[in-house]
C-alpha cells in the first residue's frame, strides 16, 4: 500500500481542454482535448467524450476510442455530427461537432486512460451556441490592455524624445559657451598685442621725423653751397 501511495502521483494522467467554446447555429466547432502521460502510449489507451445538456443533470457518452478504433454515436442527438480528428499516439483526442443546434449547449467532458497510467482527472469544456457569436469578454479585456500598453509606450517614447532634445540642446549650449570663452581669450590676446603696438608706432614716427629733419638739413646745406658758388 505504501509503495502504491508513493508511485500513484507519478502515474497520474493530465487531461487539458479549453474552459469554453462559442459557436453559431449551423456551424461547427472543434473541441480540443490533449493529455500528458508519464507512460508510453499503450495499445489499451482509451479516449471518451461525454455530453451533459444544459438543462439536464445526466451525461451521455457520444464518442469512445479504444483498441485503435473510434466509436461514434450514430443513434443519439449527435448522429452523423461527430468527427474524430485526434490521434492518441500524439496525445490528442480532439473531436469536431458539426451542424450546431441550440440543444448542443452544455458541458463536454474528455476522459483519457493509458494503462497502467489510469489515475487522473477528466477535463470539461462548456459549449455555447448562439445565433451570432458575441464579443468575448476576454477579447474586450485584451483590447483594453493592449490600448493601455500602447499609450504607455507612446508616453515613454515622447519622454525619451524630450530628454534627447533637452540633452542635445544642453550640449549645443555648452559648445557655444566653450566657443565664446575661446573667443574671449583670443580677444584678450589680441588686445594685449595691440597694447604693445603703440611703442612701435612711436619709434616709427620718431624715425620718420629724424629722416625728415636730415633731409631738410641736406636741402638747406645744398642751397647754401649753391649760393656760395654763385658768389
Amino acid at each position: 500500500f505504501l509503495l502504491f501511495a508513493v508511485l500513484s502521483p507519478s502515474l497520474a494522467i493530465n487531461v487539458y481542454t479549453a474552459s469554453e467554446v462559442h459557436g453559431t447555429v449551423g456551424s461547427k466547432v472543434t473541441l480540443s482535448c490533449t493529455f500528458w502521460s508519464n507512460e508510453w502510449i499503450s495499445d489499451d489507451i482509451s479516449v471518451t467524450w461525454h455530453f451533459q445538456p444544459e438543462s439536464s443533470r445526466d451525461a451521455i457518452s457520444i464518442f469512445h476510442y479504444a483498441k485503435g478504433q473510434a466509436y461514434i454515436d450514430n443513434v443519439g442527438v449527435f448522429k452523423d455530427r461527430i468527427e474524430f480528428i485526434g490521434n492518441p499516439r500524439w496525445k490528442d483526442g480532439s473531436i469536431i461537432v458539426h451542424d450546431l443546434e441550440y440543444t448542443d449547449n452544455g458541458t463536454f467532458t474528455c476522459d483519457v486512460k493509458n494503462p497502467p497510467d489510469i489515475v487522473g482527472k477528466s477535463s470539461q469544456v462548456m459549449l455555447y451556441v448562439f445565433e451570432n457569436v458575441p464579443t468575448r469578454y476576454g477579447v474586450v479585456l485584451g483590447a483594453v490592455i493592449g490600448g493601455v500598453l500602447l499609450v504607455v509606450l507612446v508616453v515613454l517614447v515622447i519622454a525619451y524624445l524630450i530628454r534627447y532634445c533637452w540633452l542635445r540642446r544642453q550640449a549645443t549650449l555648452q559648445r557655444r559657451l566653450s566657443a565664446m570663452e575661446k573667443g574671449k581669450l583670443r580677444l584678450g590676446k589680441d588686445s594685449s598685442k595691440r597694447g604693445r603696438q603703440p611703442p612701435v608706432l612711436y619709434a616709427m614716427l620718431d624715425h620718420s621725423r629724424f629722416t625728415k629733419s636730415v633731409s631738410e638739413k641736406k636741402s638747406k646745406g645744398g642751397l647754401g653751397e649753391s649760393r656760395k658758388d654763385k658768389k
